[in-house]
């Protein structure tokens, strides 16, 4: 009998085409409030979209502006204002307070080889200031990550904020001729008689995964109108800055400082490292501490009326995405609060906790008393209100349509927002947000909408494991999955189904717009999405229940689910493949080699094999310990007991029953888990003689993220598992 699964390589790429056309909603700007000569009121959103360009293999930015005409907190009209234009060589932008200006960091490349950094100011239709930042030679390159990165105008709208990287002394070998030559370069003459003897080689720690190269920031202000740029001193040694703006009357400048001492450890998804909140004063050229300094905090907003500051924050160590505190500082008083607190479970209210990378740029409502912000609850992301005085939670998005949610961006009580489920790709809306009390009345105004893919249907699963696979000192923790299926029926045969845990191990897959598992259901593929215990948005006391389990806990659950979705769906129990990445490749390997009989085919990204051999090797070397159950300190010495251990966890311990042929993917630049761990399970599958392919992505990390990495490992594993699953 004849499967309905999309079997040819040039249709399989013709969908892989279609699907990632659909553009990621990526930021969104409020303009200034316009009032007609006949009262009415209109506002510009501007918005920016990345899209997959796989002719030019590279992610092109994209922008376009919409119009919202509005009256008493209601909008009246709304619509595009024009088509979309591309955005090239924007690294950050940002307009002033009062909209007037912007600020743009671009990257340009003049002439062959060298590529520069400018900071331009443009005022209404033209630009007014175009500074050459590495020709001024007064820093680095400047930071655009969302970890440090910040462009930050004062509020009087003369001088801006950003980091970079400290300038550095120029080294040079102890052998380098005193004599200079003949030039008219004076500055060049100056840098040689400066620089350092011997020092070519030395080892400088960088921040790691994703934050290659970036190992000492530093504050940096342009005056806009003189165009000089100044280096803040003043930060304390032992931190490295970022994620900085002006204190009310820009009197100084408020920062998130990370400690750096003894060494760096890999930042990226880490909302668990040593940080504060501080604040340098301009005038008394002194350093204070706004917040305890023996936390995890982060994304620091200053409310519309500069009285408050909320922020989030974390213990330090331990798992590395965790659920979070909401802090609010209040300037004036000098007093901490915390506004919401950790919540170990789900109690009667449905509230989980609060998982967030970061907050959104502006978060406050107009009455600086209200935030805004996205979170995952369960499987879905929603957008809450929390009342910063009394610490109550609504939900925006209870009634709404399932999915997730995320906000963009508020200004003026109007809100941006995106919308997506697994079977639509990202709309646009809007809203205003109601006064307190009314929050649950809001009513969304899509802005730009994207056709919902009738062939694909979806439901989230709860899931209770069976008592016997309880953890005894977290009892009656739940999880979730979420299960995509062709919805134009079975055909001659049930559906193969595709298994896919997610990495991290906390993390979590809410039920939003995904291309590989997208892809995967419209070629006929079911794909199985699991939120085993650990994951994030079920409460701390899931998260807390994974490290020292890991191997164990999670592997039972993915399969627990498997088990019951074979018995209760239309799908064919011989056909079960597995899809990870990070720690969802750890998950795969673990049970293609526990449960051999349920698997036919494996694909890993970047997979961690040997938890035991990537400590030393990786840019996290506290994940392999906590994950494993250990506490951590830098000063952790080799303990054999504790490598046994790890091994043990690792799915490098049943490599000898595996049976299903793998296919490996990897990054050569992955700081994360280095690509030995993919190699090392390579070599011993080859030696065993099962089936195994490697990919080896250069100039991509961990992610795999580039465009090309990205389109050919999805063919790849297409059509690896359209092979050994018999399609």
């Amino acid at each position: 009998m004849e499967s309905r699964v999309l079997r040819r390589p040039e249709h399989v790429a013709a969908l892989y085409r279609e699907l990632s056309q659909c553009p990621a909603l990526c930021s969104a700007r409020v303009g200034p409030e316009v009032t007609s000569q006949y009262g009415g009121r209109h506002c510009t959103v501007y918005t920016e979209w990345s899209q997959q360009d796989l002719e030019r293999a590279e992610s092109l930015k994209f922008c376009r502006q919409y119009l919202v005409f509005h009256d008493s907190q209601a909008i009246v009209y709304s619509g595009p204002a024009g088509t979309c234009s591309e955005i090239k060589g924007e690294l950050l932008s940002r307009e002033s307070p009062s909209g007037t200006l912007k600020a743009v960091l671009r990257k340009a490349s003049p002439g062959k080889g060298e590529e520069k950094q400018f900071l331009e100011v443009w005022s209404q239709n033209r630009k007014v200031k175009s500074i050459n930042l590495t020709v001024l030679e007064k820093h680095g390159n400047v930071y655009e990550d969302d970890q440090f990165g910040c462009l930050s105008w004062s509020h009087s709208e003369t001088h801006l904020l950003y980091v970079a990287e400290r300038k550095r002394p120029k080294a040079e070998s102890f052998f380098q001729s005193k004599t200079l030559e003949l030039s008219s370069d004076c500055a060049e003459e100056e840098r040689r008689s400066k620089a350092v003897k011997g020092e070519q080689f030395v080892y400088h720690e960088d921040w790691g995964e994703t934050l290659v190269g970036k190992s000492v920031p530093a504050l940096c202000v342009l005056d806009v109108e003189s165009g000089n740029v100044s280096v803040l001193e003043g930060v304390p040694e032992h931190v490295s800055p970022g994620q900085a703006f002006w204190s009310p009357g820009d009197t100084g400048v408020v920062f998130i400082g990370w400690w750096h001492e003894p060494f760096r450890l890999g930042l990226r998804h880490c909302t668990n490292r040593r940080s504060a909140l501080f604040y340098i004063d301009l005038t008394g050229a002194r350093c204070e501490l706004l917040s305890d300094d023996t936390k995890a905090v982060w994304s620091p907003r200053l409310s519309p009326d500069q009285c408050r500051i909320v922020y989030l924050e974390n213990g330090a160590l331990g798992p590395h995405q965790q659920c979070s505190r909401l802090c609010v500082y209040d300037w004036y008083t000098k007093v901490t609060s915390t506004v919401l607190d950790v919540v170990p479970r789900q109690s009667q209210r449905p509230f989980t906790g609060i998982y967030c990378s970061a907050l959104p740029a502006l978060c406050w409502a107009a009455d600086s008393q209200r935030v805004v912000l996205d979170t995952a609850q369960r499987s879905r992301q929603e957008l809450l209100v929390v009342e910063t005085q009394s610490g109550s939670v609504t939900s925006l998005t209870s009634g709404a349509p399932l999915g997730s949610w995320s906000a963009l961006t508020i200004e003026r009580d109007l809100l941006v927002a995106k919308f997506s489920t697994p079977s639509c790709p990202p709309t646009l809306k809007v809203a205003f947000l109601p006064g307190a009390g009314r929050e649950t009345q809001v009513c969304w105004v899509c802005l730009e909408a994207a056709a919902p893919i009738p062939e694909i249907s979806w439901a989230i699963r709860p899931l209770q494991p069976p008592l016997e696979q309880e953890n005894p000192q977290y009892k009656g923790i739940d999880f979730e999955a979420i299960l995509l299926q062709p919805s134009n029926g079975v055909g001659p045969r049930k559906l193969p189904l595709v298994v896919m845990p997610h990495g991290g191990p906390h993390s979590v897959y809410t039920a939003s717009w995904m291309l590989y598992p997208a892809v995967l259901c419209r070629m006929g593929f079911a794909v199985l999405l699991v939120n085993y215990r650990g994951s994030l948005g079920f409460g701390q006391d899931s998260i807390t229940s994974l490290p020292g389990h890991v191997g164990y806990q999670d592997v039972r659950d993915v399969q627990y689910c498997v088990e019951r979705v074979l018995q209760e769906e239309p799908l064919d129990s011989t056909r079960v493949a597995l899809v990870g990445g990070s720690h969802g490749g750890f998950l795969a390997c673990h049970l293609i080699g526990q449960y051999p009989d349920t698997y036919r085919a494996c694909v890993v990204r970047n997979p961690v094999i040997n938890i035991a051999s990537m400590i030393s090797s990786t840019d996290i070397p506290d994940w392999c310990l906590t994950e494993a159950g250990f506490p951590y300190a830098p000063n952790t010495l080799p303990d054999p007991a504790r490598w046994a251990e790890m091994l043990h966890k690792s799915p490098m311990q049943y490599v000898t029953q595996v049976q299903a042929p793998v296919l490996l993917m990897l990054g050569e630049e992955d700081r994360r888990v280095p690509p030995n761990q993919g190699l090392e399970y390579y070599r011993a599958l080859k030696a065993r003689g099962i089936p195994v392919r490697l990919l080896l992505y250069p100039g991509n990390n961990h992610a795999l993220s580039s465009v090309e990495a990205e389109a050919d490992g999805f063919m790849n594993m297409a059509l690896w598992l359209l092979q050994h699953l018999q399609c």
